[in-house]
């Protein structure tokens, strides 16, 4: 069927990753551009691993996953070429409201990394559902190029109007035409 593409808001969240190695480093790469709310179950850290923890200042526990670490945590992120771990710590989640990935394994996860794009508060993601993360990163590729520059500053313009103007139709229409505006001065006159 796929995956529902859904938008997480991160800061009351608590993220625990299982797994140091590269492959742990890529989700760390991601998840800190939302949240620095995060704790890192290993028996080793590479070296990638360690400096992203010690600069954002995540916790690490430096011993192996044991039953029962996934307490208190609303994301849980398993992040090793252990699938048997992989496939307990999802059988461990059914009972509680823990959302799972495991990295490289569908099988065993609630949710995917989609391959995203972030300049300020634009976020945009791209998925197969799994089928090809390739094909996924290299379509984030093209439309990175394409995302024109003061797209940050435009929505950061916007954020401050909203917080002014009154809500309504009229405040909507405001915002639809300054959108379509900068829409069709970057991107021509076609949306």
């Amino acid at each position: 069927m796929g995956y529902f593409p859904a938008f997480i808001e991160f800061e009351n969240k608590k993220i625990l990753v299982v797994g140091g190695g590269y492959i742990a480093y890529e989700k760390l790469e991601k998840l800190i551009d939302f949240t620095h709310n995060i704790t890192i179950i290993a028996t080793k850290l590479s070296e990638n691993v360690a400096k992203i923890a010690k600069e954002y200042d995540i916790v690490v526990i430096q011993r192996p996953y044991m039953v029962g670490d996934i307490e208190g945590f609303d994301i849980v992120i398993v992040a090793t070429d252990t699938i048997e771990l992989h496939k307990e710590i999802y059988i461990e989640s059914r009972s509680s409201r823990v959302l799972v990935n495991s990295v490289d394994n569908t099988k065993y996860c609630d949710f995917i990394f989609p391959s995203y794009i972030k300049r300020g508060d634009l976020t945009i993601a791209f998925s197969t559902s799994g089928t090809s993360p390739a094909f996924a990163k290299h379509i984030r590729r093209y439309f990175e190029n394409i995302i024109p520059d003061g797209i940050e500053e435009f929505l950061k313009h916007m954020k401050e109007l909203r917080s002014t103007l009154p809500k309504g139709k009229k405040r909507m229409q405001i915002f639809d035409k300054m959108a379509k505006e900068f829409i069709d001065k970057h991107f021509g006159k076609n949306s």
